[in-house]
């Protein structure tokens, strides 16, 4: 675990909620007082039951979404839309099939305006550390599942966000292909210096990866506990699957969220 109490807040959720058809006989609430800081060079992974509202709440901290209640700052700036504050890593890798891997990553940059040198430069920067190294011409079509999502990784980081957000980013590849990119991707935000966000309906997943796990409940989705994951400094996602604390944290989470399932079906 990486201790990152010293470091800057980067974001903070304060007492959030939404309710969709507020008033309405339709109201829904999809989740209600969520609350946790986010802090430069850490990943919090959030699990919970299907429909408990994880996706939902990432589309409020990207500003997609109005909370009804509560609110999301990035470094002390109000969310009050969608302003490129965060980065968007999604399950698909969205790869446009007609432009190279390097014009892949260099999307978001022209999209902003940025100088097309700086762009190509910061572009090739990240496919060359981070081993895409030869496939800057390549097209998408050529590119296995795993690279794809490297692709898209890269493109993310390439707008140098303050956070950033994995919506299940690993969940169409296979085992090993996951395992592998899971390392990846956690070593690169560590040595970017970034903070993110993910979100998983795999424990395995989330405590590989994480810092901090936060178990939401059944819908509406509230903070049922937040679990602070000490693995050392090991960073091989099947070393880390192999030792007795990571069995640990599992059977912990495993048992909390089976028994807010037990609980709806009683």
């Amino acid at each position: 675990m990486v201790n990152t109490s010293t470091r800057e807040v980067v974001l903070e959720a304060n007492h959030v909620s939404l309710v969709f058809n507020a008033g309405t006989p339709k109201e829904v609430v999809a989740f209600r007082n969520i609350s946790f800081e986010l802090r430069q060079g850490e990943i919090l992974a959030i699990v919970g039951p299907s429909g408990c509202g994880k996706s939902t709440l990432f589309n409020v901290i990207a500003g997609l979404l109005r909370p009804t209640s509560g609110s999301v700052r990035v470094d002390g700036a109000l969310v009050d839309g969608a302003s490129g504050h965060v980065g968007y890593m999604l399950q698909k890798d969205l790869l446009l099939p007609w432009r190279s891997v390097l014009d892949n990553v260099m999307l978001g940059l022209e999209v902003r305006g940025v100088d097309p040198k700086d762009a190509r430069e910061r572009a090739l920067s990240l496919i060359l550390r981070y081993g895409l190294d030869g496939f800057e011409s390549a097209m998408p079509r050529a590119l296995s599942g795993g690279m794809r999502q490297r692709v898209a990784f890269m493109r993310t980081l390439a707008l140098n966000p303050k956070a950033i957000l994995l919506d299940e980013p690993f969940s169409a590849l296979d085992f090993q292909r996951r395992l592998n990119l899971q390392g990846d991707v956690k070593r690169i935000i560590r040595e970017q210096h970034k903070a993110a966000i993910l979100v998983t309906h795999d424990i395995g997943e989330a405590i590989a990866m994480a810092d901090r796990v936060v178990v939401l409940s059944q819908r509406p989705g509230t903070i049922k506990a937040i679990h602070t994951i000490e693995l050392g400094d090991e960073t091989d996602p099947g070393a880390l699957r192999r030792s007795a604390a990571f069995n640990e944290y599992f059977d912990v989470i495993w048992s909390e969220l089976d028994a807010l399932v037990e609980t709806v079906a009683a």
